[in-house]
């Protein structure tokens, strides 16, 4: 993802924009679901119980230090796209989540709890989709898999699982909430993205990123 020598249209700007609120969205979707969220969001949620901090304030100290290796060894993967995910998608979740509450009270029973999560998995499918597709910039934590595959015989997907499951790991060991929702997303996130991909967002957005 080498931004250099790139045209930087406003269609791939806001398609970016749109697509970090989307995801953020679809975050605050899946911890209201209650089955778990995202390998990454999990840690992050429990890490703010824990230091007793805003969940977007502790989003933001995270991203600041996973940009330190991004900044020393995946520069190219920098972005406005970085930059913006970085210090708005806390925010997003969090507004999201108390909008929710607010509106819907709780999902008590299993099958509402499911049917929040279909639609978590759809909403952060589309914004990872929008996000990827403008080619801007990734946030630091979805560079870490991009930069060990660049250094190590592992294809991406490989590194990908490996930081997933490492998050996962360490938000369970830490008491975090991992569940039915966390294994959905890891495994079901990829098709509809895809599909997202052919079918809306690279049409949306006139721009089709070179392969690396």
């Amino acid at each position: 993802m080498n931004l250099l020598g790139q045209k930087i249209t406003l269609r791939r700007i806001l398609g970016m924009i749109a697509g970090v609120v989307i995801i953020g969205i679809g975050i605050a979707v899946f911890k209201f679901s209650r089955l778990g969220n995202d390998s990454i969001s999990a840690l992050n949620l429990r890490l703010a119980e824990l230091v007793g901090l805003p969940f977007s304030i502790e989003n933001v100290l995270m991203n600041l230090c996973l940009f330190v290796p991004q900044l020393l060894w995946g520069r190219r993967y920098i972005g406005l796209g970085t930059i913006i995910n970085s210090f708005c998608i806390g925010f997003i979740v969090t507004f999201t989540g108390d909008a929710m509450t607010a509106v819907f009270g709780s999902a008590d029973t299993l099958p509402v709890q499911l049917l929040w999560v279909a639609v978590a998995v759809l909403v952060i499918a589309l914004g990872c989709s929008l996000y990827q597709t403008a080619d801007l910039g990734v946030a630091p934590y979805d560079a870490l898999s991009l930069m060990l595959a660049d250094r190590l015989p592992v294809p991406y997907f490989g590194c990908r699982v490996f930081t997933d499951a490492l998050c996962a790991v360490l938000a369970f060991l830490l008491g975090g909430l991992i569940g039915l929702g966390t294994l959905i997303c890891a495994f079901g996130l990829g098709p509809f993205v895809q599909f997202f991909t052919r079918h809306f967002s690279e049409k949306v957005l006139r721009y089709k990123p070179e392969k690396k």
